[in-house]
């Protein structure tokens, strides 16, 4: 009974992994337009550039320009 359960074990991991790799690669298929173009968007950013620490909208503008609040525009 031993050799079974050992075999039996080896067939369920084998199983789960296949159905487990068939699950991606669907989802490579399903998603890959969208996949596309943010792989295309990570390889074009710029690692240096944070854009959370470049922006500061503590007046409701972006970092270096001046909102004003009067006349609704940018200046």
């Amino acid at each position: 009974m031993g050799q079974s359960g050992k075999l039996n074990s080896m067939k369920s991991t084998i199983v789960v992994l296949g159905a487990m790799a068939f699950g991606w690669l669907t989802l490579e298929f399903a998603f890959k337009p969208y996949l596309d173009k943010g792989r295309a968007a990570i390889k074009k950013s710029d690692p240096s550039n944070d854009a959370d620490e470049s922006k500061d909208y503590s007046n409701g503008a972006p970092k270096g320009e001046e909102y004003d609040m009067k006349n609704d525009v940018m200046k």
